[in-house]
């Protein structure tokens, strides 16, 4: 029990840090465990096809991500050993991050400094689509991000975006009618990793509902006039996938079932 100024008499003191550095120690001897599986499941093939996909292999075992999967699978959520992986700067330690970190102990700060380490299309991508997308802050990391000035901080905001998009079930329309105008000013980018992501955030808010579809599809139609070649890119794909009668099928049926 605390005392009067609100410490631990020194003994409990003593235990609390005492009981820290082991779980400290358990966490590093669970990293290393991780990393050293990562290591030995690795492949000189897989390494050396990450190059075709635009993945950097400098600091990377070549681990195939179904098999990262089950490996997080077999550990199951935690936190502490996820920011930790996080922290070894190996591409697949960080995959694995993504995939053990719990989403509702993630800060806002700590979206901010992973998103500073993004490098690569497959981690900022990764971490948005399992981890980012779950959390409280994620919609105000997509306007803050959408300002980043490097290619994968920018990319993050989008690929975010498209990520709640799609799993994000209970939100309503106007937090994504509200990020239409960040999608509209980034379309210009002429960045390959960002004009993507643009385009797939795009996509993918007009595969929602019908309402957000007309949305999309008539910012689709104004990218398409623009003088900048990424935007009329983004434009002219969005509009030709959202107007399609396969996306335009499903969008209906999804209607008529809410309505019946």
């Amino acid at each position: 029990m605390a005392n009067k100024s609100g410490r631990l008499p020194g003994k409990k003191r003593a235990a609390a840090r005492a009981a820290s550095r082991k779980a400290g120690g358990a966490v590093g001897n669970d990293v290393q465990s991780v990393v050293a599986s990562l290591k030995r499941l690795g492949t000189k093939r897989t390494r050396d096809g990450m190059a075709r996909y635009g993945l950097p292999s400098d600091k990377a075992f070549g681990v195939a991500v179904g098999t990262m999967q089950q490996l997080a699978k077999r550990l199951g959520r935690n936190h502490e050993l996820a920011t930790a992986l996080w922290g070894t700067g190996w591409c697949e330690a960080r995959m694995m991050a993504a995939f053990l970190g719990e989403a509702e102990r993630v800060t806002s700060a700590q979206m901010d400094s992973w998103c500073q380490d993004f490098d690569n299309w497959g981690i900022c991508d990764t971490v948005c689509f399992h981890l980012f997308d779950r959390t409280p802050h994620a919609f105000a990391k997509v306007t803050q991000w959408s300002r980043n000035s490097d290619e994968f901080g920018k990319r993050a905001a989008f690929a975010l975006l498209a990520c709640l998009a799609l799993h994000d079930k209970q939100a309503g329309d106007e937090p994504f009618a509200q990020c239409l105008p960040l999608v509209e000013h980034a379309a210009r980018d002429e960045r390959n990793f960002v004009k993507k992501g643009v385009s797939w955030a795009l996509r993918l808010i007009g595969r929602r509902n019908l309402q957000l579809n007309a949305a999309a599809v008539k910012l689709a139609q104004r990218l398409s006039r623009s003088p900048h070649a990424a935007a009329r890119w983004t434009g002219k794909g969005a509009f030709k996938e959202l107007t399609s009668p396969a996306v335009m099928r499903r969008l209906r049926s999804k209607r008529d079932s809410k309505i019946k």
